[in-house]
This record gives structure tokens, sequence and C-alpha cells, in this order.
């Protein structure tokens, strides 16, 4: 088995549905013979350029430990999924299981905005 990092974005209408789609994912997953490493949700981001007239995105970034018929059957499951706008599979040399740098900066980002409110009260 390989391991793998996905990232996935996710239309930002369909936010509140994440949760059930990651369950769905991972259970795909497991059913295959394969294990999920780390599950990262990176919430509403601004993109970089605009997809299908959306300037923001919901991403979500998992590292997985699968075999290949498990990795064809999530491709084919993001390709006809109407909510995922765009995903990337980066194959990896190792189980990846600390938090990724952009999971860092989300969770900088909380806490100023908790600091912030705080001062503000």
């Amino acid at each position: 088995m390989r391991h793998y990092e996905i990232i996935l974005m996710i239309h930002p209408d369909q936010s509140e549905q994440v949760p059930a789609m990651l369950e769905r994912y991972k259970g795909m997953i497991t059913a295959g013979g394969g294990k999920v490493h780390r599950v990262e949700d990176w919430g509403r981001r601004q993109m970089v350029y605009m997809i299908n007239k959306l300037a923001k995105s919901h991403y979500l970034c998992v590292n997985i430990e699968a075999d290949q018929a498990v990795m064809t059957e999530l491709e084919h499951a993001f390709k006809f999924n109407d909510a995922v706008l765009r995903h990337l599979t980066v194959a990896k040399k190792k189980a990846e299981t600390g938090p990724s740098s952009m999971m860092k900066t989300v969770e900088r980002e909380e806490t100023r905005k908790t600091q912030q409110a705080e001062y503000q009260a």
C-alpha cells in the first residue's frame, strides 16, 4: 500500500455537507483495507483565481494509506461529485500525521480572531 495526500476544494455552498462527504470517503478507504492517517479541515479560504465564478472554496486535506483500487474508486467519486471543484492527489514516501504548515496557519488565524474578539469585548 502507498501513502497519499489528497487536497479537496469543495463548493462553498456545500460547506455544511463536508463532514458527511468526509465520512463517505473515509468509509470507502477503510472498506478497501486502507487507513486514514490525518484529516484537516482548513475551512473556507480565498482562491487565487476564480473557478466557476467562485472566489472562495472550502478546503480539506486528507492523508491516507491505500492501494490502487481504492484510489481509483476515490478519484471516480471526486470526479462525479458536483460539490468537489478540484482535487489533487500526491503520492508520499511515508505517512504524515503531524499538523501541516497550512493547518498551523489556520490555527494562528483562529487564535488571532478570538484574541481580537476578547479585546473588543
